[in-house]
């Protein structure tokens, strides 16, 4: 909990919600005062292997023999540790346990092209044996890959576990991926089966698939079996296999027992300066992982229904699933979030009661700028907790939500990424909420920041590390036999510790302040600053829809200019926009950090998942190649690039 000289908490949990919490539960079992001893205990390396044996015995994850330990170092792995060594275990068995009799919904869902849909547990548990018996009889067996193109909707996560419980390896696009973006990752797989739809609804606009799906098979020269659900019902096509022949028959499924670190799903980086890094994630090291966020820093459990905004293509969706390791009920959406109605997520999040729900924290921002009141306009009075995640959560947004979401709610702020799929920082039913700061260190996750030598700070700015390795972290990227670019890309800046780019602050009272992007801080005259703390002044403004900034360099060592893309919102007026923003970032912020050059453009560039392109947008500013900066097909709108183009070009 936050010290009394801290800052005035948005809430505070009340007493009985952390008593029953199962994270106090926890603290009272090991014997602690606090929550700092508690993940101190959890991180120390002499205790950290009884934390996550812990761990595996409160949620039944059957990974360990009294005479194993929980890891060994290996000098011959990457980064160094084997995890549980011996143990065997499989993730869908663990999803599903329990559930092959239970009439207890396992999936709600909503659809834009069929509405709403709904499997109980013994339902996703049949459909899982069809799917699995389909696989088994095209070829799949241990160490295949078979691939989705495919929304968020309940025949895709069956599939998953389907795959998964074979041995074989998941992967999948989300369907609004261009064919070259969905080929760039999964030609690195090899699949043996793809498996597409005809096509998806996003609000009233259909889109049709199957071009881009044969170009995608086309491209794929490993696939043996395609086959196609039709969602939209477009005409059949006799290529591709029907997505009811491979779900046709088949009795309960059987669960193949796998090594600890057997991969489980292959996940993509953002892609946006090169071909995405293929990363390979492990059965037990997701599995522990989730188990402890989701049980712990969620408390979510079998009572709830999880829910988390998603495609497919981003890791909440793997994390959003694994709600079923819990036993909880899984909510899925697949369509437009903010049409007909601005607040068209919480109309679904009160319709299928929702306990547990998450966002990202631009649709959090969103819905205040639309003058969106959930609260007063939905009944919201199960939602006990709500994730954030994404980007940075500005202040005004958290205090927005107590004010018009409910006041008596955990807003649980969730930071980390696809490399770990998971967070390495976030809330907890037994932390205040302060606005603008994450509450805590997650559990198992030994954070700290570091300045530039790599000595631990506090109440400094410095670079996010993990100081000890975290069980999902990733088992190997594709491409990369002696994990020479795995090293590379977390531990060559700071040897020993894990650093995959994000700027931050831990404050004194163990509180985490995620300020940008290290490649993309702004340091002007001496002065550094994350670029999560321009956007909290920038995007807080009610003209501006949305906004970029990066820092070019003076290659003499000068201050360099800092140069602010800003997206106007419907009705608002350039002409006084610019000094409005000046003024309010030399106010608010720092005079060194009023922009040089405000420009307007009708939108920023984004990756696929939503992640703002500062790093190439400011190399391709500096005069870089745009062949070796962007790659098109991992990008949201590559339409945004002209005016940056442009710009550069008459540099």
């Amino acid at each position: 909990m936050s010290s009394p000289l801290g800052p005035e908490p948005l809430w505070s949990p009340p007493a009985d919600r952390r008593r029953r919490s199962r994270l106090d539960a926890l603290r009272r079992r090991r014997g602690v005062a606090n929550y700092d001893e508690l993940w101190r205990w959890s991180v120390d390396p002499a205790t950290s292997g009884e934390f996550w044996l812990d761990v595996a015995e409160e949620f039944g994850v059957p990974v360990v023999a009294p005479d194993r330990p929980a890891w060994r170092t290996d000098p011959n792995r990457v980064p160094g540790v084997e995890w549980f060594p011996g143990a065997t275990l499989n993730y869908a068995d663990v999803a599903l346990r329990g559930r092959a009799d239970d009439d207890r919904a396992a999936l709600v869902a909503h659809d834009d092209a069929r509405g709403r849909t709904e499997l109980s547990g013994a339902q996703l548990v049949a459909l899982v044996g069809r799917l699995q018996h389909g696989l088994r009889e095209r070829g799949v067996t241990v160490g295949d890959v078979v691939a989705g193109y495919l929304p968020n909707v309940p025949e895709t996560v069956a599939l998953m576990l389907a795959t998964v419980s074979l041995g074989a390896t998941w992967t999948c696009c989300a369907p609004e991926t261009g064919a070259d973006g969905v080929l760039d990752r999964l030609v690195q797989t090899a699949p043996r089966v793809l498996v597409t739809v005809d096509g998806y609804r996003y609000g009233e606009r259909l889109r049709d698939l199957r071009e881009d799906a044969d170009r995608v098979r086309a491209g794929l020269p490993t696939v043996r079996h395609a086959v196609r659900l039709p969602l939209v019902g477009l005409p059949a096509d006799p290529a591709w296999e029907p997505w009811s022949d491979l779900a046709a028959a088949g009795g309960p499924p059987e669960f193949t027992p796998v090594p600890f670190d057997h991969p489980l799903y292959v996940l993509y980086s953002s892609g946006t300066t090169g071909r995405p890094k293929a990363i390979v994630h492990g059965h037990g090291g997701i599995v522990l992982e989730h188990v402890k966020a989701l049980g712990y820093h969620f408390d979510l459990g079998r009572d709830d229904t999880f829910f988390w905004y998603t495609t497919t293509g981003w890791m909440m969706w793997n994390f959003c699933v694994s709600g079923l390791l819990l036993g909880a009920t899984v909510a899925l959406f697949d369509g437009h979030p903010a049409a007909p109605e601005p607040d068209r997520l919480w109309a679904f999040m009160a319709r299928e009661d929702v306990t547990v729900g998450g966002v990202g924290a631009a649709y959090l921002v969103a819905s205040a700028k639309a003058g969106v009141r959930p609260g007063r306009s939905h009944d919201l009075s199960r939602l006990l907790t709500l994730g954030s995640t994404g980007s940075p959560l500005p202040a005004d947004t958290a205090a927005w939500v107590y004010h018009e979401v409910a006041s008596d709610l955990l807003l649980a702020s969730f930071s980390g990424g696809t490399d770990v799929c998971s967070g390495f920082v976030g809330g907890s039913p037994l932390h205040d909420v302060v606005a603008g700061e994450i509450s805590c260190r997650c559990l198992g996750a030994d954070v700290e920041v570091v300045d530039d030598d790599g000595r631990p700070v506090v109440d400094v700015e410095g670079e996010l590390t993990l100081a000890h390795p975290l069980p999902s972290m990733p088992v190997r990227f594709l491409g990369d036999p002696d994990g020479a670019r795995y090293r590379a890309a977390y531990f060559e800046r700071f040897p020993g510790r894990w650093a995959h780019g994000d700027r931050a602050t831990v404050t004194a009272r163990g509180t985490v302040v995620i300020t940008g992007r290290s490649d993309g801080t702004l340091n002007r005259g001496g002065v550094r600053m994350g670029t999560a703390e321009f956007y909290a002044v920038v995007e807080a403004l009610d003209e501006v829809e949305d906004s970029l900034v990066v820092h070019l360099e003076d290659p003499e060592g000068g201050p360099g200019e800092l140069w602010l893309f800003v997206v106007v919102r419907e009705g608002g007026d350039p002409a006084t926009l610019e000094a409005t923003v000046r003024e309010a970032l030399r106010r608010r912020l720092s005079p060194r950090h009023v922009p040089d050059r405000v420009i307007f453009v009708p939108s920023v560039p984004r990756t696929l998942s939503g992640k703002k392109m500062e790093v190439p947008v400011k190399r391709l500013l500096a005069g870089a190649d745009p062949a070796t900066v962007v790659t098109i097909s991992s990008m949201a709108n590559p339409e945004s690039l002209a005016p940056i183009l442009a710009l550069a070009a008459a540099r």
